[in-house]
């Protein structure tokens, strides 16, 4: 933790952590990935005494019933949806809602013949999610992924850990939404210095960690058998680990290190 105490007193700290594959430990069912009530603890701790932000793929309203700590900056979609104690609140892709219903529709009908395999359908983004599909499903349906998005231009298509997704067209991504959190708080040219920590497993996270590469930290959270390059410079093994990091930074800020 030597190297996270010298980095606390280059900056204000603020921290910023992705939700499934992070703080919980990914499962089959997004809707089981319940947040330990020990970790709860450690981000009411940690929220007393730095910024925290949880950044997201699900929708801002489902993470934030799920982490349920207040004063907490909440960004869902991947930073199109934000909001945050006072007046931050941040909301792109409005208009790429119909684009985003048609692509739900089509893709619901792309996959209702391969069991395990579903859609789920988000404010600002369609997931297909094939975890529980069985390894042959991933090819099949982003060759059906790809013919969809073909027909639907607005959108463009992402992967991550066992999805494709659909989101809106626009030049965003967690590391844009991570840096204009931080200038809306008032951190940027000649103001002063913030200090971000990105903690995140998936590959949409590796904007943030780009984002922040020069001037914050990047942890990376590896699941098993995870060996793929990153832009993160350190790593943990999973979402126990991170709450023993957070613990130790909330130690740490309360000057007992």
């Amino acid at each position: 933790m030597a190297e996270m105490e010298e980095a606390l007193v280059q900056g204000i700290p603020v921290f910023f952590l992705d939700y499934d594959g992070t703080l919980t430990p990914i499962v089959d069912d997004p809707e089981a990935a319940r947040l330990p009530q020990e970790t709860r603890t450690v981000l009411q701790a940690l929220v007393s005494l730095s910024a925290v932000v949880i950044m997201s793929g699900r929708d801002r309203q489902d993470v934030q019933n799920l982490v349920d700590v207040d004063d907490i900056i909440y960004a869902g979609s991947h930073g199109f949806d934000v909001q945050g104690p006072g007046s931050l609140e941040e909301h792109r892709g409005d208009e790429y809602l119909p684009a985003l219903k048609k692509a739900a529709h089509r893709m619901e009908e792309a996959v209702a013949d391969l069991e395990g395999a579903f859609v789920e359908r988000k404010r600002y983004a369609v997931a297909i999610h094939f975890r529980k599909a069985g390894p042959e499903a991933e090819s099949i349906i982003r060759e059906r992924a790809e013919g969809v998005a073909e027909e639907i231009p607005e959108l463009r298509l992402t992967g991550g850990k066992m999805i494709f997704e659909f989101r809106p067209d626009l030049d965003w991504d967690k590391g844009k939404a991570l840096l204009h959190i931080l200038e809306v708080m008032g951190f940027g040219r000649e103001k002063p210095r913030a200090m971000p920590f990105y903690l995140g497993d998936d590959l949409t996270d590796e904007d943030a960690f780009e984002a922040i590469r020069s001037h914050g930290v990047g942890i990376v959270v590896r699941g098993e058998d995870d060996e793929r390059a990153t832009l993160a410079g350190y790593a943990l093994a999973d979402s126990r680990e991170v709450r023993v990091f957070l613990e130790g930074m909330s130690e740490i800020l309360r000057g007992n290190p």
